[in-house]
């Protein structure tokens, strides 16, 4: 039985890979999947695809851009949600800060460099029409609970992260989100290593055509919402909304799409060179 090592965020978004591991679809297709939780984020994954600690990952489409642009010898394979990520912009629940344009100049709490934190606080700041070479200051977190630590603690400023993951802490008292930053592309895609790729591309192939048949039908599964409510410990109407917003993907992403995030990411001058569509994507 072949072994995949597949990384993703602890998250709601990932939700449809835990319910092909109960009913054991990888499985009975002969691989052995072995999901490894990566509570930081892309910039977690992209090192872990890069010491080979892992063979695949759900990670941010402007993340691995970056990493596979910087020598990540690794391939996007598919998108895997289609809709934007919106991200909240957070200040600790007693902080002095009401709008996210009072933000500038402040620390910025990132997981690591290159992660998803670390690039949205870039496109943040360009919609707010800062130089983003002199208004950025950061302060690295590892992870959310660190994010949390950071703000409740005076350590950090400000914290992006996924507005319905965060939202149990605004719930709490713990974060005030003053403002949203939505992702203009895709938000997540599946990258496999080129190794896996190249040597087993059947196996890869089984693991998209199980992902995706339970991505098409992930909507209509009897109480999802009660279900991810319960187990993220999230409120039942935030799930319905983020159901609501959510579309999944089972298709590559499309030349466009790369070409509008490598174009973000230059002028932003958080990408030294563009690739081809080729060198960037692999298509099963």
């Amino acid at each position: 039985m072949k072994t995949v090592r597949v990384g993703g965020v602890p998250e709601h978004f990932n939700y449809a890979w835990y319910i092909g591991l109960k009913n054991n679809l990888f499985k009975e297709n002969g691989i052995n999947l072995r999901w490894v939780d990566c509570p930081g984020g892309t910039g977690q994954m992209t090192e872990a695809l890069k010491t080979n600690s892992i063979d695949m990952a759900v990670v941010l489409t402007e993340g691995i851009v970056k990493a596979i642009s910087e020598g990540l010898s690794c391939k996007i394979v598919q998108t895997y949600v289609q809709s934007p990520l919106v991200w909240g912009v957070h200040v600790a629940y007693n902080s002095k800060f009401k709008t996210s344009s009072e933000l500038k100049k402040k620390q910025a709490a990132i997981s690591r460099y290159g992660s998803g934190s670390h690039l949205m606080a870039y496109i943040n700041a360009q919609q707010l029409e800062w130089d983003v070479t002199r208004d950025l200051k950061f302060k690295l977190v590892k992870n959310l609970d660190g994010g949390v630590k950071a703000l409740s603690n005076g350590d950090a400023d400000y914290f992006l992260w996924e507005k319905f993951t965060t939202k149990p802490f605004v719930d709490e008292g713990i974060f005030r989100r003053i403002g949203e930053c939505p992702t203009p592309w895709p938000c997540f895609v599946i990258a496999a290593r080129n190794e896996l790729i190249n040597s087993d591309s059947s196996s890869l192939n089984t693991i998209l055509e199980i992902i995706n048949t339970i991505t098409k039908k992930f909507k209509k599964i009897p109480e999802i919402d009660q279900i991810i409510s319960k187990r993220y410990k999230q409120k039942q109407t935030d799930v319905q909304q983020w159901l609501s917003q959510t579309e999944w993907s089972q298709k590559n992403i499309d030349e466009k799409t790369i070409e509008i995030v490598q174009n973000k990411l230059i002028a932003l001058d958080l990408l030294s060179k563009k690739l081809s569509y080729n060198e960037l994507t692999h298509s099963i």
